[in-house]
């Protein structure tokens, strides 16, 4: 009786020796598995290549302009180039067509129509091209949208040109700098560059 007991006894601690020795190698093996995708993620995080920041930063303006004002009536999309000691006759030279900015050409949204050079413009985005000349530069506003530069230009893709005076301020802008202004109903958007700065009224029809 003592001697089946003992037997017994002996039998369930080494059962119980064994599930020890099963629970340690599982154990081992979901630490080993979970030490080795954390190592590969971290690896992955490590091997990411973020981009710095742009030599002409992405910006936007918007009329009204305040945020908590949700009924918008126009908004521009332009990258913002810097000077940096260059001649800006050189970035911008006379008859030549610009993008109005760096990288994609500088974009145009309206949410209603507004009327420019004479010609109404319907609700939708649009892409702002311009060609200076001495004294006044020739804005264009044209069908095309999210191209790069002014490389694939199309005039036939023109929706209306209007010539509007340049003036000179005794203020230096580094960055190419874009504001709305309102004028009764009616909207400007002013650009400056260098000592450059013009004019474009958005009137509503």
């Amino acid at each position: 009786m003592i001697k089946d007991i003992l037997i017994t006894i002996l039998f369930y601690q080494h059962l119980c020796y064994i599930g020890l020795i099963i629970f340690k190698n599982n154990f081992m093996k979901n630490l080993i598995t979970l030490l080795l995708l954390c190592s590969v993620s971290l690896n992955l995080l490590q091997a990411q290549n973020y981009k710095g920041i742009d030599k002409s930063p992405l910006d936007m303006i918007e009329f009204p302009s305040s945020n908590s004002e949700t009924n918008k009536l126009i908004r521009v999309l332009y990258s913002r180039p810097q000077l940096n000691g260059r001649d800006i006759t050189k970035l911008v030279p006379d008859g030549k067509l610009w993008r109005v900015g760096a990288n994609e050409a500088t974009e145009l949204t309206l949410y209603v129509p507004m009327q420019v050079g004479g010609k109404i413009l319907d609700v939708g985005s649009y892409t702002i091209y311009a060609i200076p000349n001495l004294e006044k530069m020739t804005i264009i506003i044209n069908k095309a949208t999210h191209v790069w530069g002014s490389y694939s230009y199309n005039e036939s893709l023109d929706v209306t040109r209007v010539d509007v005076p340049i003036s000179e301020s005794i203020e230096s802008l580094e960055a190419l700098s874009m504001a709305f202004e309102a004028s009764g109903s009616d909207v400007n958007l002013y650009a400056g560059w260098g000592t450059y700065r013009v004019m474009v009224e958005f009137t509503q029809p």
